[in-house]
């Protein structure tokens, strides 16, 4: 130990805390065995060494609090007594006399890239060690020169818990007597370019309410969960060939408190599973809730990839949230955002001083759409960071999918870049080999937990998302169908008089309805920033505008595919979705608004009832269509099977305000025929045109079928029928 080394430890750069501080073993000319305590007490004006019972004062080596005390014999276990600047004397149990914390197969596994359980290893964990209770850290910083570790328990000095180094460029250091709801961040100094910065731990399982930015420490072993029956019950369920009806959601915004508060996740365990559970949905998709900064990103800019915002709770709240769904018969999806991340100072950018998590080329790294960065799918250390994170969430948590958010543009090297701003693979081509590769291990790892699926929202025709990694696909579950929804957007948005022009909008879909596993979606993306909301986009007067979504709707759930539903569409709000605003449940006390959430609830309940609206979504064999010539009148008429061919549904629609009576078509069998559904019903907000309940067939041929049902089809409206 020299002075050199003194004057590193107490300025906070010296790499290699644990050569100089704590027990040493020393050898005096004499041969005799001694050996020293060392520690810096930069708070303490005086402190001495307890040990066998016996107080053995340390010197003060350096003005700043650096001591030392000199003992015989060989080290034991031992304790400080510290006098504090302002009189009170404190007993400290040195993070220095402690070994290594981690094992060097984990190490190893980190670096391969092959750790996919890595939190258990990185952030901060209650563990017991050599007896002493307390929290063990770690974090991965491999061009740092020190990284320390900062808190409300060292008042901030970032000089007094420097961390020790392990193989691969992991810190750690355990600090004995630290409890659950700590605050902490790691002050990281990097080797290079005298970068210092203290940074929140991206594996901490619970951060400060933001604008703080802090992370906490937390347990995730305590909460006792109470879903088993459902986590059984998924394990043995196709979810391909089951009813999925989801209801997306944003937690900030779904509901306020009478104060315009944010209800809590104890409280959205309450009334939002109940909602939920009411209307029918199978399942629910939560916006982002992994820790981020800025409200405004509606949680797609993460900080915290392992710990749940804390604008709602704790991480245990949040469990009980899940657990409440899964009571309540309610799948849970989470949408998770592997693609990119923000710039904030505190976060992963520049972590160690180096493009750590990122791309050091902004060709590759830097995504200009959003001001985000992408993460580096060729290294390993980050490769272990996100599939850790999406097993984390699907074990820890218990989620039944992950939705994976803006897919394209980790394929896609030239993702919204123009020419020269961004780099060809290795094959000349634009393909990202890194992230296909890493979407692929990915996608294996996450149905290895029993009943667990994934879902892409990927906006390109690049072939086999949802098709099984040993096929060559990307090994995704299902996949948005962004086209069917822009397709039917634009359909609907014109007045039903130019219909007929654009026929091909509503059956062009079936060309390619069976090439991916697809999931129908009307999200929030199109429900906000001056696209307007659902109903909004119709045209007409309110009852036409109500019309148009009832048949927009009912054609959804009746057309192969799973659903999914933003909030505040099934109410038919007019306003555009506000993030810092609750849904208009107001609304409801009129009765067009509250008829249209009506047929919601019977849409859902009349899909989980017949097997033929589910069973077979992604084969043509569940779909046949009946009639799709009729573009001048806008009628189109089709039929789904269920995996019996001989349970199948009629569904008959009329995108036009032209009521059309004795309209033919052809049934594949003869017998009464039961009108199960008419989105013209004055319960759900409709001039009560229809069928008397049933229709009886003739023996008429009519669309290559030998008998047919003459139907009146309402105005702007669907109906449905089942043979009896």
């Amino acid at each position: 130990m020299t002075g050199e080394e003194i004057e590193a430890i107490v300025n906070g750069y010296h790499g290699d805390a644990f050569g100089i501080l704590g027990p040493h073993s020393v050898l005096k000319k004499s041969g005799q065995p001694r050996w020293e305590v060392r520690a810096f007490l930069p708070h303490a004006d005086a402190a001495v060494v307890v040990a066998g019972g016996t107080k053995y004062e340390m010197v003060k080596k350096h003005a700043q609090g650096f001591f030392v005390a000199e003992l015989d014999g060989e080290p034991v276990p031992y304790g400080l007594r510290a006098h504090l600047w302002d009189g009170r004397e404190v007993e400290i149990d040195d993070p220095y006399r402690f070994g290594p914390q981690i094992s060097e197969s984990d190490l190893y596994l980190h670096t391969e890239g092959t750790l996919y359980e890595a939190w258990l290893m990185l952030g901060a964990h209650s563990v017991v060690s050599e007896g002493a209770t307390g929290v063990r850290f770690a974090v991965w910083a491999p061009n740092a020169e020190t990284v320390s570790l900062a808190g409300e328990f060292n008042d901030w000095d970032t000089r007094r818990h420097p961390m020790r180094r392990r193989n691969g460029g992991v810190w750690e250091l355990f600090v004995p007597g630290l409890a659950a709801g700590t605050s902490y961040k790691y002050n990281v100094r990097s080797r290079l370019a005298g970068y210092q910065q203290l940074k929140a731990d991206p594996y901490a399982f619970y951060c400060e309410l933001p604008p703080k930015s802090a992370s906490r420490v937390w347990d995730n072993s305590q909460y006792e969960w109470r879903d088993a029956a459902w986590m059984r019950a998924r394990a043995s369920c196709d979810i391909l060939k089951s009813p999925m009806s989801v209801y997306e959601v944003h937690l900030e915004s779904w509901m306020r408190g009478p104060m315009g508060e944010m209800l809590t996740y104890r409280e959205l365990a309450v009334n939002l599973v109940e909602y939920v559970k009411q209307m029918g949905y199978t399942h629910m998709e939560l916006l982002p809730i992994m820790e981020y900064p800025f409200s405004g990103s509606w949680g797609y800019q993460v900080i915290g990839y392992f710990a749940p915002t804390s604008r709602f709770g704790t991480p245990d709240d949040f469990k009980f949230f899940v657990d409440a769904c899964h009571q309540a018969g309610i799948g849970v999806i989470v949408d998770w955002v592997p693609a990119h991340f923000p710039k904030d100072s505190h976060g992963l950018v520049y972590f160690d001083g180096t493009a750590l998590y990122e791309h050091a080329d902004p060709r590759k790294g830097e995504q200009k759409e959003w001001g985000t960065l992408a993460f580096n799918y060729g290294r390993n250390e980050v490769r272990s960071f996100l599939i850790s994170n999406a097993m984390f969430w699907l074990k820890e948590f218990h989620i039944d999918g992950l939705r994976v958010d803006a897919v394209a543009s980790m394929l896609y090297l030239d993702y919204s870049r123009k020419a020269g701003e961004w780099v060809p693979n290795q094959y000349g081509g634009n393909e990202n080999l890194e992230a296909i590769e890493f979407l692929r291990r990915f996608n294996e790892l996450a149905h290895s937990v029993p009943g667990a699926f994934t879902v892409a929202e990927e906006s390109t025709a690049f072939p086999g998302v949802s098709k099984p990694v040993y096929l060559n696909g990307l090994g995704f579950t299902m996949k948005w169908n962004m086209g069917w929804m822009h397709d039917m957007l634009d359909y609907f948005s014109n007045d039903p008089i130019y219909r007929k022009y654009q026929h091909n909008n509503i059956t062009f879909s079936l060309l390619y309805a069976f090439t991916e596993n697809f999931v129908l979606p009307i999200s929030h993306d199109e429900v906000v920033h001056g696209k307007g909301s659902l109903i909004g986009k119709m045209p007409g007067d309110e009852w036409r505008q109500f019309a148009n979504v009832r048949a927009f709707l009912a054609y959804m759930w009746a057309h192969p595919g799973k659903k999914l539903l933003f909030m505040g569409q099934e109410i038919g709000q007019r306003e555009e979705w506000n993030h810092d605003r609750g849904i208009r449940w107001d609304l409801l006390e009129f009765d067009p608004h509250r008829k249209l959430q009506s047929l919601v609830r019977e849409l859902n309940r009349l899909y989980r009832a017949n097997p033929a609206l589910y069973e077979v979504d992604f084969h043509h064999s569940g779909f046949e269509w009946v009639d799709f010539r009729d573009g001048q009148n806008s009628i189109i008429a089709f039929l789904r099977r269920g995996s019996d061919p001989k349970d199948f549904i009629l569904v008959c629609c009329n995108f036009t305000p032209v009521p059309r009576q004795g309209y033919e078509f052809g049934v594949p069998e003869e017998g009464v025929y039961q009108e199960i559904l008419n989105t013209d019903s004055e319960l759900f907000g409709g001039t009560n045109m229809g069928n008397g309940g049933s229709v009886s067939s003739r023996a008429v041929a009519r669309h290559n079928r030998p008998h047919s049902i003459a139907v009146t089809l309402p105005p702007l409206a669907v109906v449905a029928f089942k043979k009896l």
